[in-house]
């Protein structure tokens, strides 16, 4: 099977080298956010209201990748550490909708500042153009409908 002729090979080959840059990289960039003692989850949940600004769990969830479920235990736990806020809709009772508190406000700034520094450094292992083709690839892959379950 050990052929670059061979699509079997070839694709098995592909799929390894992403997904091991993948973890090696998110590895190396989500250093500073345990430094932060935020999890990759929690740093995707106060990311997202940094630049979104107030969201409902849902939308959180559809924005991070996780689901409904998982994000109401990262939510739950960002809260606890007074870093955001639930807030009940006065016309809908039943909606919640989460802030940042200033505390998440601040700490979220910061790591954000560390975290895309990190990132900069790990793509600046390629140059602009290769960026840009891997970002198309990724986007290419990302988007195949018939690999969609």
């Amino acid at each position: 099977m050990k052929s670059t002729g061979n699509p079997t090979y070839r694709a098995l080959n592909c799929y390894t080298k992403l997904m091991r840059a993948a973890e090696t990289v998110t590895l190396r960039t989500s250093r500073q956010m345990a430094a932060a003692g935020l999890t990759i989850s929690q740093f995707g949940v106060l990311e997202a209201l940094l630049h979104k600004g107030p969201l409902c769990q849902r939308d959180i969830a559809a924005k991070i990748l996780k689901s409904t479920g998982n994000i109401t235990m990262v939510i739950d736990n960002l809260e606890k550490r007074g870093l955001v806020r639930r807030e009940r809709d006065s016309e809908d009772r039943r909606y919640l909708t989460v802030h940042l508190t200033d505390a998440g406000s601040q700490l979220i700034e910061t790591v954000f500042a560390d975290v895309e520094a990190a990132i900069m450094a790990e793509m600046g292992t390629l140059s602009a153009t290769e960026q840009e083709q891997l970002g198309t690839l990724c986007k290419k892959l990302g988007l195949n409908k018939e690999g969609r379950s």
